[in-house]
């Protein structure tokens, strides 16, 4: 098919030579539907990328699959743009789809790698606290206990220990640097 004669080819003309593997015909057919093909693949799919795809894919199946077309069901701009449709709408579909399920895993085991890395590293840190506590006197202990645990003030401390503030508070202060030498020596903290 010349050059004059593929400009003047009406679309079935055009899709004979497809048949007959005129890629100059294919190319033709792309130059004259792929504005209304890509136009449409975006308004169904949102994605520039993605509709560019499409229409390559519907375009390279015209050239594998040229019998595909008929002309007497309608015009190949029809063809065309019903073949694009169909593959962004499936592509839509696949694409929520697969959006839907990571979802659903996702919410069925949310970051158990990071959820057990953090339950694990609590539990040591919290063994390492009891092991600390149980270095401290029995004194210090208990007003620890009361105060940080218990939620006390020094004063509610002192009066559930029978002891004066100023002890409360010294057995405090000097349990809590034991605690924290411990803890450093654990590796727990700094």
């Amino acid at each position: 098919m010349s050059e004059a004669q593929r400009l003047a080819a009406d679309d079935a003309t055009l899709a004979r030579a497809v048949g007959e593997r005129d890629d100059r015909a294919l190319a033709e057919l792309y130059r004259r539907h792929v504005g209304p093909c890509l136009g449409l693949a975006r308004r169904v799919l949102g994605d520039r990328t993605m509709a560019e795809e499409v229409v390559q894919e519907v375009f390279v199946r015209t050239w594998r699959e040229p019998e595909r077309f008929d002309p007497t069901r309608g015009s190949m701009r029809a063809f065309l743009l019903a073949q694009v449709h169909g593959r962004a709408v499936d592509l839509l579909r696949a694409e929520s789809a697969r959006r839907a399920r990571e979802e659903r895993e996702a919410l069925q085991r949310p970051g158990i790698d990071i959820d057990l890395e953090r339950e694990v590293m609590q539990l040591t840190e919290a063994e390492a606290v009891r092991r600390a506590l149980a270095t401290l006197s029995d004194g210090e202990r208990q007003a620890i206990e009361l105060a940080y645990f218990g939620g006390h003030t020094y004063r509610e401390v002192a009066v559930l220990l029978e002891q004066p503030e100023g002890t409360v508070k010294s057995r405090i202060r000097a349990g809590l640097l034991r605690l924290r030498a411990a803890l450093i020596e654990a590796g727990v903290s700094e």
